[in-house]
Protein backbone atom coordinates (compact mmCIF):
# COMPACT_ATOMS: atom_id res chain seq x y z
CA UNK A 1 0.00 0.00 0.00
CA UNK A 2 1.15 4.02 -0.67
CA UNK A 3 2.06 5.61 2.45
CA UNK A 4 0.67 8.75 2.82
CA UNK A 5 2.92 10.88 1.79
CA UNK A 6 2.87 8.93 -1.82
CA UNK A 7 -0.75 9.44 -2.06
CA UNK A 8 -0.62 13.50 -1.27
CA UNK A 9 2.44 12.88 -4.01
CA UNK A 10 0.06 11.56 -6.38
CA UNK A 11 -2.69 13.98 -5.81
CA UNK A 12 -0.36 16.91 -5.70
CA UNK A 13 1.13 15.65 -8.76
CA UNK A 14 -2.14 15.36 -10.50
CA UNK A 15 -3.47 19.20 -9.68
CA UNK A 16 0.05 20.14 -10.72
CA UNK A 17 -0.39 18.82 -14.11
CA UNK A 18 -4.14 20.34 -14.70
CA UNK A 19 -3.65 23.41 -17.01
CA UNK A 20 -7.70 23.87 -17.39
CA UNK A 21 -9.65 26.12 -15.57
CA UNK A 22 -12.49 23.74 -16.03
CA UNK A 23 -14.31 22.73 -12.56
CA UNK A 24 -13.51 19.06 -10.67
CA UNK A 25 -15.08 17.42 -8.05
CA UNK A 26 -12.79 14.97 -6.05
CA UNK A 27 -13.76 11.25 -6.48
CA UNK A 28 -13.97 10.18 -2.53
CA UNK A 29 -14.56 6.44 -1.26
CA UNK A 30 -17.59 7.09 1.03
CA UNK A 31 -21.21 8.55 0.03
CA UNK A 32 -21.64 12.42 0.44
CA UNK A 33 -24.04 13.02 3.16
CA UNK A 34 -25.50 16.00 1.42
CA UNK A 35 -29.64 16.23 0.12
CA UNK A 36 -29.48 14.42 -2.90
CA UNK A 37 -29.28 17.11 -5.50
CA UNK A 38 -30.32 15.46 -8.61
CA UNK A 39 -28.74 18.57 -11.26
CA UNK A 40 -25.56 18.95 -9.84
CA UNK A 41 -23.10 19.86 -11.92
CA UNK A 42 -20.16 17.59 -9.97
CA UNK A 43 -22.25 14.65 -12.24
CA UNK A 44 -20.36 16.05 -15.45
CA UNK A 45 -16.81 17.58 -13.27
CA UNK A 46 -13.30 15.89 -14.29
CA UNK A 47 -12.52 13.71 -11.21
CA UNK A 48 -9.05 14.15 -9.04
CA UNK A 49 -9.04 10.75 -6.85
CA UNK A 50 -8.76 10.66 -2.90
CA UNK A 51 -10.66 7.53 -2.68
CA UNK A 52 -7.31 6.53 -0.87
CA UNK A 53 -7.26 8.73 1.79
CA UNK A 54 -8.82 6.74 4.25
CA UNK A 55 -6.94 5.94 6.97
CA UNK A 56 -6.05 6.41 10.49
CA UNK A 57 -2.36 7.26 10.74
CA UNK A 58 -1.91 7.04 14.71
CA UNK A 59 -3.80 7.36 17.71
CA UNK A 60 -1.47 8.67 21.00
CA UNK A 61 -3.60 7.58 23.87
CA UNK A 62 -1.14 9.70 26.61
CA UNK A 63 -1.76 12.82 24.52
CA UNK A 64 -4.84 11.56 23.21
CA UNK A 65 -4.41 13.02 19.51
CA UNK A 66 -5.40 11.44 16.66
CA UNK A 67 -4.12 11.84 13.38
CA UNK A 68 -6.22 10.00 10.22
CA UNK A 69 -6.48 10.80 6.66
CA UNK A 70 -9.96 12.59 5.95
CA UNK A 71 -12.01 10.04 4.57
CA UNK A 72 -11.84 7.78 7.90
CA UNK A 73 -15.52 7.30 8.57
CA UNK A 74 -16.71 7.64 11.88
CA UNK A 75 -17.62 4.46 12.99
CA UNK A 76 -14.08 3.47 11.63
CA UNK A 77 -12.73 5.95 14.06
CA UNK A 78 -14.78 5.61 16.98
CA UNK A 79 -14.38 1.73 17.07
CA UNK A 80 -10.69 2.43 16.44
CA UNK A 81 -10.55 5.07 19.67
CA UNK A 82 -12.79 2.94 21.82
CA UNK A 83 -10.07 0.28 22.05
CA UNK A 84 -8.13 3.03 23.78
CA UNK A 85 -11.25 4.19 26.05
CA UNK A 86 -11.58 7.50 23.44
CA UNK A 87 -13.29 9.22 21.64
CA UNK A 88 -13.80 12.26 19.15
CA UNK A 89 -15.12 14.98 21.19
CA UNK A 90 -17.85 15.65 18.22
CA UNK A 91 -18.89 12.33 16.79
CA UNK A 92 -21.62 13.15 13.75
CA UNK A 93 -24.86 10.51 13.97
CA UNK A 94 -24.43 8.61 10.83
CA UNK A 95 -21.19 6.08 10.34
CA UNK A 96 -20.52 7.03 7.09
CA UNK A 97 -19.82 10.69 7.50
CA UNK A 98 -15.92 11.66 7.05
CA UNK A 99 -14.09 13.38 9.34
CA UNK A 100 -13.06 15.59 6.19
CA UNK A 101 -16.46 16.27 5.49
CA UNK A 102 -17.31 16.85 8.92
CA UNK A 103 -14.70 20.05 8.97
CA UNK A 104 -15.76 21.13 5.17
CA UNK A 105 -19.50 20.81 6.43
CA UNK A 106 -19.68 22.21 9.93
CA UNK A 107 -20.75 18.49 12.09
CA UNK A 108 -22.13 19.00 15.08
CA UNK A 109 -23.70 16.27 17.43
CA UNK A 110 -25.22 16.12 21.14
CA UNK A 111 -21.50 17.03 23.13
CA UNK A 112 -21.39 20.14 20.61
CA UNK A 113 -23.22 22.39 23.68
CA UNK A 114 -19.50 21.80 25.63
CA UNK A 115 -17.19 21.48 22.67
CA UNK A 116 -19.03 23.07 19.54
CA UNK A 117 -18.69 21.29 16.13
CA UNK A 118 -15.69 18.46 14.65
CA UNK A 119 -13.51 21.85 13.37
CA UNK A 120 -13.22 22.78 17.02
CA UNK A 121 -11.67 19.82 17.84
CA UNK A 122 -8.80 20.09 15.23
CA UNK A 123 -5.14 21.41 15.83
CA UNK A 124 -3.89 20.84 12.28
CA UNK A 125 -4.27 20.11 8.59
CA UNK A 126 -2.17 19.15 6.00
CA UNK A 127 -3.93 21.00 2.47
CA UNK A 128 -3.65 20.09 -0.97
CA UNK A 129 -4.31 23.32 -2.65
CA UNK A 130 -5.11 23.55 -6.82
CA UNK A 131 -1.91 24.30 -7.58
CA UNK A 132 -0.56 20.88 -6.19
CA UNK A 133 1.27 22.89 -3.13
CA UNK A 134 0.80 21.38 0.16
CA UNK A 135 0.63 23.35 3.17
CA UNK A 136 0.61 22.65 6.94
CA UNK A 137 -1.90 24.81 9.01
CA UNK A 138 -2.59 25.04 12.58
CA UNK A 139 -4.13 28.39 14.93
CA UNK A 140 -0.40 29.02 15.60
CA UNK A 141 0.74 28.37 11.79
CA UNK A 142 -1.25 30.41 9.29
CA UNK A 143 -4.78 30.77 11.33
CA UNK A 144 -6.63 31.97 8.90
CA UNK A 145 -5.92 29.15 6.22
CA UNK A 146 -6.90 26.72 9.38
CA UNK A 147 -10.07 28.20 10.32
CA UNK A 148 -11.56 28.93 6.87
CA UNK A 149 -11.33 25.44 5.75
CA UNK A 150 -14.09 24.99 8.15
CA UNK A 151 -17.34 25.41 6.33
CA UNK A 152 -16.22 26.06 3.04
CA UNK A 153 -17.09 22.47 1.53
CA UNK A 154 -14.10 22.06 -0.32
CA UNK A 155 -13.87 25.10 -2.11
CA UNK A 156 -10.43 26.54 -0.51
CA UNK A 157 -8.34 23.15 -1.02
CA UNK A 158 -8.36 19.35 -0.79
CA UNK A 159 -7.44 18.79 3.56
CA UNK A 160 -5.31 15.56 3.52
CA UNK A 161 -4.52 14.58 6.91
CA UNK A 162 -6.43 15.88 10.26
CA UNK A 163 -4.64 16.25 13.96
CA UNK A 164 -7.34 16.21 16.53
CA UNK A 165 -7.87 15.96 19.95
CA UNK A 166 -9.81 13.24 21.78
CA UNK A 167 -11.37 12.44 25.19
CA UNK A 168 -11.94 9.41 27.95
CA UNK A 169 -15.32 7.60 27.08
CA UNK A 170 -16.89 4.72 29.29
CA UNK A 171 -18.20 1.51 27.58
CA UNK A 172 -21.92 2.73 27.63
CA UNK A 173 -24.43 5.45 28.11
CA UNK A 174 -27.08 5.85 30.36
CA UNK A 175 -29.75 7.85 28.56
CA UNK A 176 -32.71 10.11 30.61
CA UNK A 177 -35.46 11.83 28.88
CA UNK A 178 -36.74 14.95 30.28
CA UNK A 179 -40.13 15.63 29.66
CA UNK A 180 -41.69 19.38 28.83
CA UNK A 181 -45.01 20.46 27.67
CA UNK A 182 -44.19 24.03 26.82
CA UNK A 183 -41.06 25.45 24.84
CA UNK A 184 -39.98 27.93 27.54
CA UNK A 185 -39.27 25.18 30.21
CA UNK A 186 -37.79 23.13 27.78
CA UNK A 187 -35.17 26.23 27.08
CA UNK A 188 -34.89 26.87 30.71
CA UNK A 189 -33.83 23.25 30.98
CA UNK A 190 -30.89 23.41 28.47
CA UNK A 191 -29.50 26.73 29.26
CA UNK A 192 -29.26 25.13 32.88
CA UNK A 193 -27.31 21.93 31.28
CA UNK A 194 -25.39 24.55 29.17
CA UNK A 195 -24.32 26.66 32.30
CA UNK A 196 -23.36 23.97 34.64
CA UNK A 197 -21.86 21.46 31.90
CA UNK A 198 -23.15 18.72 33.73
CA UNK A 199 -23.77 15.74 31.25
CA UNK A 200 -22.14 14.47 28.68
CA UNK A 201 -24.53 14.74 25.66
CA UNK A 202 -27.54 16.51 25.12
CA UNK A 203 -30.18 16.79 22.24
CA UNK A 204 -33.90 16.22 21.81
CA UNK A 205 -36.88 15.61 19.91
CA UNK A 206 -39.29 18.09 19.53
CA UNK A 207 -42.21 15.96 18.81
CA UNK A 208 -44.86 18.29 18.70
CA UNK A 209 -45.50 21.62 19.96
CA UNK A 210 -46.52 20.30 23.20
CA UNK A 211 -43.99 17.27 23.55
CA UNK A 212 -40.65 18.40 24.33
CA UNK A 213 -38.08 15.77 24.98
CA UNK A 214 -34.19 16.71 26.12
CA UNK A 215 -31.94 13.59 25.76
CA UNK A 216 -29.80 13.40 28.39
CA UNK A 217 -26.59 11.45 28.22
CA UNK A 218 -24.05 10.14 30.62
CA UNK A 219 -20.87 7.84 30.47
CA UNK A 220 -21.50 4.92 32.89
CA UNK A 221 -19.05 1.96 32.36
CA UNK A 222 -21.64 -0.63 33.24
CA UNK A 223 -25.61 -1.38 32.07
CA UNK A 224 -28.39 -3.19 33.45
CA UNK A 225 -29.24 -3.84 29.91
CA UNK A 226 -28.31 -2.17 26.75
CA UNK A 227 -30.97 -1.15 23.95
CA UNK A 228 -30.23 -0.99 19.91
CA UNK A 229 -31.38 0.98 17.56
CA UNK A 230 -30.33 -0.92 14.59
CA UNK A 231 -32.80 -2.52 13.12
CA UNK A 232 -37.08 -3.21 14.44
CA UNK A 233 -36.78 0.01 16.79
CA UNK A 234 -36.50 3.64 15.79
CA UNK A 235 -34.46 5.58 18.25
CA UNK A 236 -36.53 9.04 18.08
CA UNK A 237 -39.63 7.20 18.71
CA UNK A 238 -38.24 5.95 21.63
CA UNK A 239 -37.53 9.02 23.44
CA UNK A 240 -41.31 9.83 23.39
CA UNK A 241 -42.06 6.55 25.53
CA UNK A 242 -39.29 5.55 27.30
CA UNK A 243 -37.88 7.54 30.47
CA UNK A 244 -34.56 6.35 30.18
CA UNK A 245 -32.00 3.67 28.36
CA UNK A 246 -28.59 2.31 28.22
CA UNK A 247 -27.05 1.74 24.93
CA UNK A 248 -23.58 1.19 23.73
CA UNK A 249 -21.33 3.99 23.52
CA UNK A 250 -20.83 2.84 20.23
CA UNK A 251 -24.44 2.23 19.40
CA UNK A 252 -25.25 5.80 20.98
CA UNK A 253 -22.85 7.66 18.59
CA UNK A 254 -24.84 5.66 15.79
CA UNK A 255 -28.53 5.59 17.25
CA UNK A 256 -29.85 8.11 14.06
CA UNK A 257 -27.93 5.99 11.50
CA UNK A 258 -31.00 4.11 10.66
CA UNK A 259 -33.09 7.59 9.87
CA UNK A 260 -33.40 11.05 12.36
CA UNK A 261 -37.23 11.82 12.36
CA UNK A 262 -37.38 10.66 8.32
CA UNK A 263 -36.51 6.62 9.35
CA UNK A 264 -38.32 4.93 7.14
CA UNK A 265 -39.78 2.18 7.34
CA UNK A 266 -41.94 2.77 10.43
CA UNK A 267 -44.21 0.01 10.73
CA UNK A 268 -42.74 -3.20 13.16
CA UNK A 269 -43.44 -5.37 10.20
CA UNK A 270 -41.63 -3.15 7.46
CA UNK A 271 -38.52 -2.88 10.16
CA UNK A 272 -38.73 -6.03 10.95
CA UNK A 273 -37.99 -7.09 7.32
CA UNK A 274 -36.09 -4.18 5.71
CA UNK A 275 -35.10 -2.08 8.68
CA UNK A 276 -31.48 -4.38 9.06
CA UNK A 277 -30.63 -2.99 5.12
CA UNK A 278 -32.08 0.52 5.02
CA UNK A 279 -29.24 3.22 6.94
CA UNK A 280 -28.32 6.78 5.63
CA UNK A 281 -25.60 5.25 3.72
CA UNK A 282 -27.52 2.99 1.38
CA UNK A 283 -30.61 5.91 1.03
CA UNK A 284 -27.89 8.04 -0.29
CA UNK A 285 -25.94 5.59 -2.26
CA UNK A 286 -29.21 4.88 -4.38
CA UNK A 287 -29.70 8.63 -4.69
CA UNK A 288 -26.53 8.98 -6.13
CA UNK A 289 -26.50 6.20 -8.43
CA UNK A 290 -30.13 7.17 -9.69
CA UNK A 291 -29.52 10.71 -9.61
CA UNK A 292 -30.68 11.77 -13.17
CA UNK A 293 -33.82 9.81 -12.89
CA UNK A 294 -35.03 10.89 -9.23
CA UNK A 295 -37.66 13.76 -9.34
CA UNK A 296 -36.24 16.62 -7.44
CA UNK A 297 -40.15 17.17 -5.87
CA UNK A 298 -40.14 13.73 -4.23
CA UNK A 299 -36.65 14.64 -2.39
CA UNK A 300 -37.94 15.50 0.99
CA UNK A 301 -36.76 18.66 2.66
CA UNK A 302 -33.99 17.93 5.10
CA UNK A 303 -32.22 20.82 6.66
CA UNK A 304 -30.46 22.10 9.75
CA UNK A 305 -30.92 25.83 10.75
CA UNK A 306 -28.71 27.56 13.31
CA UNK A 307 -31.08 29.89 15.20
CA UNK A 308 -29.32 31.85 18.38
CA UNK A 309 -30.46 30.77 21.66
CA UNK A 310 -31.95 34.79 22.35
CA UNK A 311 -34.28 34.20 19.57
CA UNK A 312 -35.49 30.53 19.20
CA UNK A 313 -38.77 31.57 20.75
CA UNK A 314 -39.79 34.27 18.15
CA UNK A 315 -38.37 31.21 15.38
CA UNK A 316 -40.80 28.61 16.37
CA UNK A 317 -44.01 30.63 16.74
CA UNK A 318 -43.11 31.50 13.38
CA UNK A 319 -42.71 27.85 12.73
CA UNK A 320 -45.72 26.90 13.79
CA UNK A 321 -47.53 29.11 12.26
CA UNK A 322 -45.84 28.50 8.61
CA UNK A 323 -44.43 24.99 8.69
CA UNK A 324 -45.97 22.72 11.76
CA UNK A 325 -43.83 19.92 10.74
CA UNK A 326 -43.12 17.84 13.35
CA UNK A 327 -41.04 15.73 15.07
CA UNK A 328 -37.97 18.28 14.82
CA UNK A 329 -34.47 17.12 15.82
CA UNK A 330 -33.03 19.57 18.25
CA UNK A 331 -29.18 19.64 19.29
CA UNK A 332 -27.63 22.49 21.74
CA UNK A 333 -24.53 23.85 19.74
CA UNK A 334 -21.78 25.83 21.75
CA UNK A 335 -20.18 28.75 19.53
CA UNK A 336 -16.66 28.09 20.51
CA UNK A 337 -15.07 31.08 19.00
CA UNK A 338 -15.72 34.08 16.54
CA UNK A 339 -15.52 32.01 13.42
CA UNK A 340 -13.66 33.49 10.68
CA UNK A 341 -15.74 32.48 7.97
CA UNK A 342 -19.21 33.81 9.31
CA UNK A 343 -19.51 37.66 8.02
CA UNK A 344 -18.28 40.51 10.82
CA UNK A 345 -21.81 41.43 10.00
CA UNK A 346 -23.05 38.60 11.28
CA UNK A 347 -21.29 38.17 14.46
CA UNK A 348 -21.56 41.61 15.61
CA UNK A 349 -25.48 41.25 15.12
CA UNK A 350 -25.72 38.40 17.86
CA UNK A 351 -23.79 37.93 21.15
CA UNK A 352 -25.54 34.53 21.69
CA UNK A 353 -22.88 32.38 22.62
CA UNK A 354 -25.48 29.16 22.48
CA UNK A 355 -27.12 28.17 19.45
CA UNK A 356 -29.79 25.63 18.57
CA UNK A 357 -29.67 23.59 15.41
CA UNK A 358 -33.40 22.67 14.53
CA UNK A 359 -33.05 20.39 12.08
CA UNK A 360 -35.82 19.37 9.73
CA UNK A 361 -36.15 15.80 8.37
CA UNK A 362 -38.28 14.37 5.64
CA UNK A 363 -40.80 16.96 5.08
CA UNK A 364 -42.82 16.42 1.93
CA UNK A 365 -42.97 19.11 -0.75
CA UNK A 366 -46.56 20.38 -1.51
CA UNK A 367 -48.67 22.93 -2.89
CA UNK A 368 -45.76 23.91 -4.96
CA UNK A 369 -44.26 26.17 -2.26
CA UNK A 370 -40.46 27.15 -2.35
CA UNK A 371 -40.10 25.68 1.30
CA UNK A 372 -35.99 26.27 1.36
CA UNK A 373 -36.67 29.87 0.39
CA UNK A 374 -39.05 30.34 2.53
CA UNK A 375 -37.28 29.56 5.91
CA UNK A 376 -34.28 31.62 4.55
CA UNK A 377 -36.60 34.75 4.19
CA UNK A 378 -36.79 33.81 8.15
CA UNK A 379 -33.68 33.63 8.80
CA UNK A 380 -32.42 36.64 7.04
CA UNK A 381 -35.44 38.70 9.26
CA UNK A 382 -34.04 36.64 12.35
CA UNK A 383 -30.86 37.17 11.72
CA UNK A 384 -29.83 33.06 12.25
CA UNK A 385 -27.57 30.51 10.08
CA UNK A 386 -28.52 27.39 8.23
CA UNK A 387 -26.24 24.58 6.79
CA UNK A 388 -25.57 24.70 3.29
CA UNK A 389 -26.00 21.01 2.30
CA UNK A 390 -29.52 21.15 1.22
CA UNK A 391 -30.84 23.52 -1.81
CA UNK A 392 -29.69 27.33 -1.47
CA UNK A 393 -31.78 29.52 -3.02
CA UNK A 394 -29.88 32.75 -1.51
CA UNK A 395 -28.68 35.88 -3.99
CA UNK A 396 -25.56 36.79 -4.10
CA UNK A 397 -25.62 39.48 -1.89
CA UNK A 398 -27.62 38.08 0.88
CA UNK A 399 -25.04 35.03 0.64
CA UNK A 400 -22.10 36.95 1.52
CA UNK A 401 -23.93 38.78 4.49
CA UNK A 402 -23.50 35.94 6.13
CA UNK A 403 -20.45 34.25 4.84
CA UNK A 404 -17.24 36.25 5.43
CA UNK A 405 -16.32 37.33 1.92
CA UNK A 406 -13.33 39.35 2.88
CA UNK A 407 -11.23 36.24 4.50
CA UNK A 408 -13.16 33.92 1.95
CA UNK A 409 -11.02 35.83 -1.10
CA UNK A 410 -8.28 36.24 0.60
CA UNK A 411 -7.35 32.74 1.42
CA UNK A 412 -8.93 31.34 -1.84
CA UNK A 413 -6.23 33.67 -4.17
CA UNK A 414 -3.79 31.96 -2.25
CA UNK A 415 -4.97 28.25 -2.54
CA UNK A 416 -7.21 28.14 -5.81
CA UNK A 417 -6.76 31.04 -7.84
CA UNK A 418 -8.28 29.47 -11.26
CA UNK A 419 -11.11 28.78 -9.43
CA UNK A 420 -11.00 25.18 -10.59
CA UNK A 421 -13.39 23.98 -6.98
CA UNK A 422 -15.27 26.54 -7.93
CA UNK A 423 -16.29 29.23 -5.61
CA UNK A 424 -18.59 28.98 -1.75
CA UNK A 425 -21.82 30.56 -3.28
CA UNK A 426 -21.00 28.97 -6.58
CA UNK A 427 -21.04 25.44 -5.63
CA UNK A 428 -23.31 25.59 -3.14
CA UNK A 429 -25.79 27.77 -4.39
CA UNK A 430 -25.62 27.44 -8.02
CA UNK A 431 -23.49 24.53 -9.44
CA UNK A 432 -25.56 22.26 -7.33
CA UNK A 433 -28.64 22.85 -8.88
CA UNK A 434 -27.68 22.62 -12.56
CA UNK A 435 -26.54 26.45 -12.59
CA UNK A 436 -23.34 28.23 -13.52
CA UNK A 437 -20.11 26.42 -15.05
Amino acid sequence: MPTHEEKVARIAGELKEYKSTEPVSLKKKSVSHQVPKPQNKKYSDRKIDISDLNEIISINPEEKICIAEPGVTFIELVSAALKHNLVPMTVPEHKTITIGGAVAGCSIESMSYKYGGFHDSCIEYEVITAKGDVIICSPEKDNLLFQMLHGTFGTLGIISRLKFKLIPAEKFVKMTYEKYSNLEDYKNAIWKHFENKDVDFIDGIIHSPTEYVLSVGNFVSSAPYTSSYDWTKIYFVSTKNRKEDYLKTVDYFFRYDKGLTSAHPKSFIGRLLLGKFMSSTRTLQVAEKFHQIIPDNKIPITIDLFIPFSRITKFMEWYQEDFNHFPLWCVPYRKMRDYEWISSSFLNSTKDELFLDIAIYGMKKKDGKNYYRILEEQLIKLGALKTLISNNFYSEEEFWTFWNKENYEEIKKRTDPDNIFRGLYEKTCKASMGLGR
